[in-house]
């Protein structure tokens, strides 16, 4: 199930702001001792999407500076690791003998049964404030030697290229579609997000031989879909050039799509019909003409992308930009778009 809690400092009274964040982050993530220079009016939010062992946290705080010591450890310890990938500010960390600071779209790894001292710094175009998405998961169900993981406590990692750019736009996306998620969601968020962070883990340990075959397929899906995303627009998109780029043959791309219920060009094929769609009902493209919208996201040929279009949406693009713009409430609000994509 996918329990969402949203929380604002801003909505208590100025004295409780402080006490009432500290109390939220040790009972939702783990008892930490905190201390701020903004002690006196601590403005401070939370985004948190339970999934079930899985808890993913988009954050935003003053800078302040955090001590997890044995005594707490004792106290409470869910023999959890949390990955932050930092948005905004800088974060430093001493554990496991490493001092480490990282920057916005940089992420680290660190271990609740071990000791820490980290300091979060908001920089001066921040608007005061430090940012980032936090996912804690129990060590157990990580499929990797701990030894293994123990050498990536505490290291800075990036977060805006290759395995990292994927988790990184996961993540961001998972905590922004927070309120679209079903009860049913919830386990298979915490599947995807589970498996992508064993990919992005083994990825910098070199250890793919420690990883399950199914968290690869799934990892390497994930990153296909995105590859995918990122470039609707290029004509020669084409599921050959999607499995020279993950450095796989045809074959096996193939395989990996068997259960998706489509075939890789479908897929293509789907989502750039579907960002045509969107264009073709955004009054502000309402000049554009439609040869161009198509060629925008990767449809040289005209009157392929108009029968591909009528094929799916039933009506041919001229006809749904016009039926769109009829249906149009006066007031400026807009009636459910025409064209729902036949099955």
């Amino acid at each position: 199930m996918v329990l969402v809690t949203e929380f604002k400092t801003e909505d208590l009274p100025v004295a409780e702001r402080f006490g009432s964040w500290h109390d939220m982050t040790a009972s939702v993530l783990i008892p930490n001792a905190i201390r701020s220079d903004h002690e006196a009016d601590f403005r401070a939010s939370a985004r948190v999407l339970g999934l079930g062992a899985v808890e993913v946290s988009a954050l935003a705080y003053p800078s302040l500076e955090t001590r997890r010591t044995t005594k707490l450890i004792r106290c409470s310890d869910p023999e959890s690791y949390q990955l932050l990938l930092n948005l905004r500010g800088s974060h430093r960390i001493l554990q496991a003998g490493r001092d480490t600071t990282s920057g916005p779209g940089e992420v680290m790894l660190y271990d609740t049964s071990r000791p820490w001292q980290g300091w979060a710094s908001a920089d001066q175009d921040t608007v005061g404030t430090v940012g980032g998405v936090m996912v804690q998961f129990p060590r157990a169900l990580l499929p990797l030697p701990a030894n293994k993981v123990d050498q990536l406590t505490a290291v800075r990692l990036p977060g805006r290229e290759g395995m990292g750019a994927v988790l990184s736009g996961y993540l961001t996306q998972l905590v922004a579609g927070a309120a679209t998620y079903t009860a049913a969601d919830g386990a298979r968020l915490a599947t995807c997000t589970l498996d992508l962070l064993t990919a992005f883990l083994a990825h910098h340990l070199d250890a793919g031989a420690s990883v399950p075959p199914q968290t690869h397929h799934r990892a390497l899906l994930m990153k296909i879909h995105a590859f995918i995303q990122q470039h609707l627009g290029d004509p020669d998109l084409s599921p050959g050039a999607v499995a020279a780029a993950h450095h796989i043959s045809l074959r096996s791309l193939h395989r990996l799509f068997q259960d998706q219920d489509t075939t890789v060009a479908g897929c293509i094929r789907a989502r750039r019909l579907e960002r045509c769609r969107r264009d073709l009902a955004d009054p502000l493209l309402s000049n554009q003409p439609i040869h161009a919208l198509a060629a925008r996201w990767g449809f040289a040929d005209p009157a392929h992308f108009s029968r591909a279009f009528r094929a799916v949406y039933g009506l041919g693009p001229q006809d749904y930009r016009q039926q769109y713009q009829a249906d149009r409430a006066p007031c400026g609000t807009h009636r459910q778009a025409p064209g729902t994509p036949r099955q």
